[in-house]
């Protein structure tokens, strides 16, 4: 399995079929979904399609989200890192999404900063993108502070799917 990023605690590493279980504990978890949607999975099979659904993207743009692991403990955490958006949002295709989403237990313990900058960091340096993007439900203020303290700027509200979220870009200083 291949290893993308590691930082001082984390691994970063793309998601495997044995990964179902934590996906599961992750995604199954109705808090989690607060600002998703509210549509936690209910089987686990469902969380192995995920993965698949993944894995596929893998193959097919050379990048989705990874898993994210603790070092201290080998233990899987949830998911970040980054994801082609190949379908219009906010008038824009074909960029690159930073994303992130812990197992509650996890939460508070700056994993979600210390992955999303792991992320740009990869997105600028190995990827060589300009920018990278990403979106937050407003009512989410866990999820924007994380993207600001990483440095992204908050640069308008819309709607996507009916609910009103902001857009945030950050860019390589030049």
């Amino acid at each position: 399995m291949k290893i993308f990023v590691e930082t001082d605690r984390l691994i970063l590493r793309e998601l495997v079929p044995t990964d179902a279980a934590g996906m599961f504990a992750l995604d199954s978890d109705p808090e989690v979904h607060q600002y998703l949607g509210g549509n936690p999975v209910k089987s686990i099979e469902q969380s192995q399609d995920d993965i698949e659904f993944i894995r596929k993207q893998y193959e097919k743009n050379g990048i989705g989200r990874w898993a994210v692991i603790e070092k201290s403990t080998n233990e899987f955490i949830g998911w970040g890192g980054l994801k082609l958006i190949t379908e219009p949002i906010y008038n824009h295709v074909n960029y690159y999404d930073v994303g992130y989403r812990f197992i509650k237990k996890f939460w508070g313990k700056g994993y979600a900063s210390e992955t999303a900058k792991a992320s740009i960091d990869y997105g600028f340096s190995q990827l060589g993108q300009p920018s990278l993007y990403a979106m937050a439900d407003v009512n989410n203020q866990a999820s924007i502070h994380v993207l600001e303290k990483s440095g992204f700027k908050r640069l308008a509200k819309f709607d996507y799917k009916g609910t009103p979220s902001y857009w945030f870009e950050i860019s390589v200083v030049r």
